[in-house]
């Protein structure tokens, strides 16, 4: 019976038949393609290829067991490719392996990445407040070319330990997973030891960080069709203050003949003596007993007390460059320092600012927690100290990162400095010359050629997209 005029409906209802068995599609499931808007500005597709000859591989296969990444130059937490282009004429990677994205597929998240937190140095049981929003510091690049700007412009930590010394005290500065995560923290006092560092930079000095020599031969004036008389002219001046400072205030006199690679390489002959009240000119050191004309080829002298005068010299060398390393007008008193000053202001006008160029890269590299710069001259080592302190440069190269390959060669060094820092670190080359060109080849090192203001350019663009 119908009540208030409600529809009639069926008195049953029927039970539903069985489930068809679900058929799986043999088909895969592709991601379609998309851009990437990232922290430099620039849109990217995963799959566009881009000067490190990144190709997308995305997958969904969760990573195995006991995989690894191997170690390689471009690899980074920002490991998304740019656009930007790039000329790859500076560049010889030909002789390497191309790292491309494929092969490390299951472990790159599509995900954004947060540089500034990780969880390597974040626990979640540790954090019982909200940590506030900060902007990561970074090391000011003025405009300004004045040549004193450039002394107290770039700062460095201290640097790391002499080889074959161990720092007492120092504490850990490792995350849990056994790796350094994250930008550098202004407040961060502890340097990284020599086994901490991931990525070491290995720089040529003159004709790649410097114009010295080409001012001398009259090559750059002519390439660059610069004032060839100028050029010449303060290619002279600026030698006679490197061997000035180096005579008068680095013991050149007494260890041109003795010339070291290392400043320490004979810091086990020194006791330990106070030099404040040491005098120099009086201790015997170039007496006809002992002179320089005795001093082998190795550096050694086979008396034990001249080896700790000789000690003591490169130790006060050493003191010297660290006291005035960004005070080099202090160092030469005036009115030499006024002749330092238009000395640079007239070297960088004529260079088209070469070396700002250079520092900039220098200063982008000592900003990164856990990359160092070296120096392998084929300078002699008290020259090269004068060198780096009359161009500015004490504050990017701690003594102990200069090495001089004068009497061994540039692959004796080469092999010193892995011997140092490891294995575990990749290492790049810069550089204008063949020697440094071929060992890196034989080394397997990447090798960045500087020819023109414009390589440094690039060098810096690379830097500041961690491409390198």
């Amino acid at each position: 019976m119908a009540a208030y005029g409600q529809t009639q409906y069926s008195p049953a209802i029927q039970p539903a038949g069985p489930y068809a068995p679900y058929t799986h599609h043999a088909q895969g499931y592709s991601m379609p393609s998309y851009n990437i808007k990232t922290e430099d500005g620039l849109s990217h597709s995963p799959g566009q290829s881009s000067l490190l000859g990144y190709t997308s591989n995305f997958s969904g296969t969760p990573p195995q067991p006991g995989g690894s990444i191997s170690s390689g130059i471009f690899q980074g937490s920002n490991s998304i490719t740019g656009t930007t282009p790039f000329s790859p004429t500076q560049q010889d990677f030909s002789a390497y392996s191309s790292y491309g994205q494929s092969q490390y597929s299951p472990y790159y998240n599509t995900h954004y990445n947060n540089p500034y937190l990780t969880t390597s140095n974040i626990s979640p049981s540790t954090i019982t407040t909200a940590i506030p929003y900060q902007h990561p510091e970074h090391p000011a690049v003025t405009t300004s070319h004045s040549p004193e700007s450039h002394q107290v412009e770039y700062h460095t930590p201290p640097s790391p330990p002499t080889p074959g010394k161990e720092q007492e005290g120092a504490p850990a500065r490792r995350g849990s997973d056994g790796k350094l995560r994250g930008r550098k923290r202004a407040n961060d006092p502890v340097p990284p030891l020599d086994s901490d560092i991931e990525r070491v930079f290995i720089w040529d000095l003159d004709e790649t960080i410097i114009i010295f020599h080409s001012l001398l031969t009259g090559s750059f004036s002519t390439r660059f069709s610069k004032d060839s008389a100028k050029a010449v002219s303060l290619g002279l001046w600026m030698e006679e203050m490197i061997f000035n400072l180096a005579d008068s205030r680095l013991f050149f006199n007494d260890l041109e003949e003795c010339d070291q690679v290392h400043i320490d390489d004979v810091a086990s002959d020194d006791n330990g003596q106070d030099l404040s009240t040491y005098n120099f000119g009086t201790d015997g050191f170039q007496s006809p007993a002992g002179g320089g004309a005795l001093c082998l080829g190795s550096g050694v002298h086979g008396g034990v007390d001249w080896m700790r005068k000789l000690a003591f010299r490169y130790r006060r060398v050493k003191e010297i460059y660290n006291t005035f390393k960004n005070n080099v007008g202090g160092l030469l008193g005036s009115p030499k320092r006024e002749e330092w000053l238009q000395l640079r202001r007239e070297m960088e006008a004529l260079t088209d600012l070469w070396l700002t160029h250079a520092l900039k890269a220098l200063a982008l590299i000592n900003s990164r927690p856990n990359c160092v710069n070296v120096m392998v001259t084929t300078t002699q080592l008290i020259p090269a100290l004068s060198k780096v302190l009359l161009y500015g440069l004490g504050g990017a190269f701690p003594i102990e990162n200069i090495y001089s390959a004068t009497k061994t060669g540039k692959e004796s060094c080469f092999e010193r400095v892995a011997q140092r820092f490891g294995r575990r670190a990749v290492y790049v080359v810069i550089g204008d010359g063949v020697e440094e060109e071929t060992v890196a080849k034989k080394k397997n090192m990447p090798f960045w050629r500087v020819t023109c203001r414009a390589d440094l350019e690039a060098l810096s663009h690379a830097l500041e997209l961690d491409y390198l």
